[in-house]
């Protein structure tokens, strides 16, 4: 009884030393009510645009405050950055729901995943110069480029620019993560690696290019296909690698 009340306590503990930053992501969602509103009145979004907006944010919020580590209060610069990137990505996944919108709209929908790429590399700077770099930021950060990665292929679906094909590109990240619960040697650390950058810089590049409305079906479908097959050649080197070292200590 007694370790059961002490666990409470921990939990509360925990949850008021992290309510500065659940405040930071409160601030966020009202960012996010700010640019819909804008949206609305500059490009006559659809009302519901809102809901399925703050939704996005909101799961988003969710997990962050799940995988919250005890040790930090504040977000940091770092982390303050790459949230306003989760509000982009955020409004970018919303409008999905409303095809016309984005249809209408692509142009603006490119210039918006545009931006959230430019911050993307804002906030590894930032953690270098303020010193805010933590393990929880750079876990945050690849799982936003996950997510990223799977709502540009979603976009290219909804705008009819390309097939369900595409959304290989983005679900072949969950899926490694999925096949290490059954396979535990899938999720040993990698070594860092100039071809998986390289790969990741040129699929995220490829699906950008692809959402704009100038660039042609079977354009978008040639360079976004040489992405999804570098992709595939990067996850099999990997998978090789752990393979022969499934037996290696850590």
């Amino acid at each position: 009884m007694r370790d059961t009340s002490r666990h409470a306590i921990g939990r509360r503990v925990s949850w008021v030393h992290g309510l500065p930053a659940v405040l930071e992501l409160l601030l966020g969602l009202c960012l996010v009510g700010l640019l819909v509103e804008t949206l609305q009145w500059h490009l006559a979004a659809p009302p519901g645009l809102g809901w399925t907006v703050g939704g996005v944010y909101l799961a988003m919020a969710v997990m962050i405050v799940w995988g919250w580590p005890v040790a930090l209060r504040w977000l940091g610069w770092a982390n303050r950055v790459t949230l306003l990137r989760g509000v982009l990505i955020a409004l970018l996944a919303g409008s999905m729901a409303f095809p016309a919108f984005m249809q209408r709209h692509a142009l603006e929908m490119g210039g918006l995943a545009l931006l959230a790429l430019c911050l993307d590399g804002l906030d590894g700077w930032v953690a270098r110069h303020t010193h805010s770099a933590t393990a929880f930021g750079a876990r945050f950060d690849m799982e936003l480029d996950a997510f990223f990665i799977a709502v540009l292929c979603c976009a290219l679906v909804v705008l009819d620019k390309l097939g369900g094909w595409v959304l290989l590109c983005g679900a072949l990240r969950y899926v490694f993560v999925a096949a290490g619960y059954a396979w535990t040697w899938l999720r040993r650390p990698l070594p860092s690696s100039l071809r998986r950058k390289v790969v990741c810089v040129w699929q995220v590049v490829s699906l950008l290019a692809a959402l704009l409305p100038w660039v042609s079906p079977f354009w978008a479908m040639l360079s976004v296909g040489l992405a999804l097959v570098l992709l595939l050649y990067s996850f099999m080197s990997d998978v090789a690698w752990l393979y022969r070292h499934r037996r290696t200590r850590i």
